[in-house]
């Protein structure tokens, strides 16, 4: 006999319908339920042909595994024997020729869903290599199924350390991990949507960040210490485990062009809690200073010749400082351009200027330069 008539299909058992109080109920419970598509499905091999397997199912018949799932087991199959016993997914109870058709690929790929869901729960550690970067986490692979790990749920260590967002900057950060192996636990497995998320951060790392960050409210003046000095600003340990981001624009209330001017690590600072948002402390050093722009109505006003130091140029002009913390803005529309504004007035030069705009409520003061040009 040849295994194509080895593998023809059993017979299917007939729909047999019996009331809740028939006699015969619980024998009808005993019956299996046939299976449906997406089943997973457990049969020894029959028969193995040229582009197909037959599957025993008893009672429902024969399974068949053919054409492009033939193609995408290939592997598998090659190394596999008459008698062996595998573990498929149904595609079609009624398939091609009244056989169920059925999937390998399909089986394991479930069963790798459902691993995940059981590494949800166990909160299973993995090592894995980033394989790349974008502007909002890190993409890795586990277990044949590429998935994400958001910036956010990376460790204190890894965390993008980047300005109001800035998302090139998060981009050039997340750049560096590209190759590196990281821990992570799985904590989203979605096989409906082919989503998997993983965070690198620990579950107690998380709720006593959460608990720590509890402990403040906005206002609060706290001592601290210099964790770290980057361009955009300083951060500061507030206690073991939480620091808060003192922003360059609220480290004083005069121009700070360069924060490691000021500070270094392991520097005792005070400062006072502005923002507390998406499990993040904003911070501020000026806060605890009067601002000069209270009482600056009390020194000048409109028409008012003063002298001023040229602290910055920007794209509107330059940036003169009449006493620290105030500073007007002398517009580039007075030159012929910005390379002759430049030219004239020196950063770091004094000179004598008139006050065209002054409020001191919105912080805002315009400066015409008084010499020649």
């Amino acid at each position: 006999m040849t295994d194509e008539k080895k593998a023809a299909k059993a017979a299917p058992l007939p729909t047999v319908h019996v009331s809740d109080d028939h006699p015969m109920r619980g024998l009808v419970d005993a019956i299996a339920t046939p299976p449906r598509g997406g089943d997973l499905v457990e049969g020894s091999i029959i028969a193995i042909t040229r582009g197909r397997v037959y599957v025993d199912l008893p009672p429902f018949g024969t399974g068949m595994i053919y054409g492009r799932e033939y193609l995408n087991a290939a592997d598998v199959l090659r190394k596999a024997n008459q008698g062996d016993i595998i573990t498929a997914k149904v595609i079609e109870p009624a398939g091609r020729d009244g056989y169920i058709e059925l999937s390998l690929k399909e089986a394991r790929q479930a069963a790798i869903w459902g691993e995940a869901e059981k590494a949800i729960l166990s909160q299973a550690v993995y090592t894995l290599a980033v394989e790349e970067a974008n502007k909002g986490g890190l993409i890795l692979t586990w277990q044949g199924i590429q998935g994400f790990l958001p910036a956010s749920q990376l460790s204190k260590e890894h965390y993008p350390r980047v300005p109001e967002g800035d998302k090139d900057k998060i981009l050039g950060e997340l750049m560096r991990l590209v190759g590196k192996p990281l821990s992570v636990r799985i904590i989203t497995a979605d096989a409906k949507d082919g989503k998997l998320i993983f965070s690198e951060r620990t579950e107690g790392e998380t709720e006593e960040k959460a608990t720590l960050i509890d402990k403040y409210q906005v206002g609060d003046v706290v001592n601290g210490e210099v964790t770290g000095v980057v361009d955009f600003g300083i951060f500061v340990k507030l206690e073991s485990g939480l620091e808060g981001l003192v922003h360059i624009s609220e480290i004083d209330w005069g121009l700070v062009e360069d924060p490691r001017a000021l500070y270094k690590v392991g520097d005792k600072v005070q400062v006072k809690v502005i923002e507390i948002k998406d499990g993040k402390i904003s911070l501020s050093i000026k806060e605890l200073r009067e601002n000069p722009w209270k009482t600056a109505g009390e020194r000048y006003k409109k028409d008012m010749e003063v002298p001023g130091v040229i602290i910055k140029y920007n794209k509107h002009g330059a940036l003169a400082s009449i006493e620290e913390g105030v500073a007007g803005l002398v517009h580039v529309s007075e030159f012929t351009s910005p390379q002759q504004l430049r030219e004239t007035l020196e950063l770091g030069k004094t000179y004598p200027f008139t006050i065209t705009l002054f409020d001191p409520k919105e912080q805002r003061m315009t400066l015409t330069y008084k010499g020649k040009k």
